[in-house]
């Protein structure tokens, strides 16, 4: 059933298509927290272990949130592993147990997607009328904010 937001099809699909990309980074960071959950060794194993499955946790969530409102779009939110693998703009980096070299590749991850969502409450407002989409990410980057300050918290 088509949606009446006042928003031109053609607005939505260009949100729905950036909202599918951060799907994607999202994805991949959390999988990647989840590895570093999985994979760390360190004198503070515990606190860090059960850090990282806090911040995947919060990235589980995010995610749902994302493809939610790409669906509340009208559209559909990317579910292969494949497609998301080929929108995402995170890296995969050689499997590490280094908590340091971890928590500095989640940090860069971080500032990716913090940099992405900056653009993205931009561009969501002024050139698709979408405040919508623009508070929902404004929401977000607040979320990531809070979790790279956490993370570089660790290595002071």
């Amino acid at each position: 059933m088509k949606i009446n937001t006042g928003i031109p099809d053609n607005h939505l699909q260009e949100v729905a298509v950036k909202l599918n990309k951060l799907l994607a980074n999202e994805l991949f960071l959390s999988m990647k927290t989840r590895n570093y959950h999985w994979n760390v060794e360190a004198p503070n194993f515990f606190e860090l272990h059960k850090f990282f499955e806090s911040q995947y946790n919060e990235l589980d969530e995010i995610m749902d949130d994302v493809a939610e409102r790409i669906r509340a779009l009208g559209h559909h939110a990317e579910g292969s592993i494949k497609d998301l693998s080929l929108l995402t703009d995170l890296t995969e980096q050689p499997g590490t147990s280094d908590p340091k070299e971890q928590i500095q590749n989640l940090l860069n991850d971080q500032d990716t997607i913090t940099q992405q969502l900056r653009h993205l409450i931009t561009e969501f407002g002024e050139t698709h009328k979408d405040l919508g989409s623009a508070d929902f990410v404004t929401g977000l980057l607040r979320t990531h904010e809070k979790m790279a300050w956490m993370l570089r918290s660790f290595l002071k």
